[in-house]
């Protein structure tokens, strides 16, 4: 049994993590950490993450960057695990993360969902078969009217993902605007849009436009559950593990075998 602490326990991502803990024999749900807590959770909520029981396995994070800075102090003390989804981290936290895996696990990846995370494998090693073959690429995202940047995090991966197939002097340049120019579409460029409007969760089209045919990959994400699923995953994974930097890429390796 693996003991869980989820740090933001009462936003929203929390409240989801802690259902799927609680259906999960696997998982135990010993403590959380927040702010502000009214009573409703079925475990203890510290404010202080440094009041934390004993036996802490991992901890799953989805606070708010300025609450990172102490959970990153408590888990240096004590060297727990740590799956890190909290976003918007500053470069120097993010540089403290990456020194930080030498002592111990912390797993951090763009995005949470085990779906995104296969399709970024399958692009990497089938996007240079299809552009060797006469094939255009461009990403399309589309989201909720709230959502602030653009574009997603989770497009930029994926065309990420794609580069990564190609040798270091054969990169593809990414284009986010083609309005201020007019000529023909060059050949080494990804072309990335973003759509904003309504309830949307999160849709990713990463398009492979060739001669007479075009090979679309897709992602379409109904809720935010899959995000908590996936981090739940990631604890599952992460407990127990020697020091180092993960991402959800190793989750997906483990359950490949």
């Amino acid at each position: 049994m693996v003991n869980v602490v989820m740090h933001g326990c009462n936003g929203k991502m929390g409240q989801v993590i802690s259902e799927i803990v609680a259906k999960d024999k696997d998982l135990n749900m010993i403590a959380g950490v927040d702010k502000f807590d009214d009573g409703h959770n079925p475990y203890p909520v510290f404010s202080d993450i440094n009041d934390l029981p004993e036996g802490v396995d991992v901890i799953i994070d989805f606070s708010a960057a300025p609450a990172v800075d102490g959970l990153l102090d408590y888990c240096e003390k004590k060297g727990t695990p740590v799956v890190l989804c909290t976003t918007g981290l500053s470069k120097e936290q993010l540089e403290r993360v990456s020194a930080l895996s030498s002592k111990i696990a912390i797993l951090k990846s763009a995005n949470m969902s085990l779906g995104v995370n296969l399709l970024m494998k399958i692009l990497t090693a089938y996007a240079p078969i299809l552009a060797d073959n006469g094939f255009d690429i461009e990403i399309v995202e589309k989201h909720h009217r709230l959502k602030l940047d653009a574009p997603s995090g989770t497009a930029i991966a994926l065309a990420d993902a794609v580069n990564e197939g190609f040798a270091e002097g054969d990169k593809y340049e990414y284009v986010y605007d083609r309005s201020s120019r007019r000529m023909q579409r060059p050949d080494k460029e990804i072309g990335i849009s973003a759509v904003r409007g309504g309830s949307i969760v999160g849709d990713h089209d990463v398009i492979f436009a060739g001669q007479d045919e075009v090979v679309t990959f897709s992602h379409t994400a109904y809720s935010k559950a899959l995000f908590g699923r996936g981090a739940v995953s990631a604890s599952k994974f992460l407990a127990g593990k020697p020091a180092g930097l993960y991402d959800m890429s190793n989750v997906i390796d483990e359950l490949i075998g």
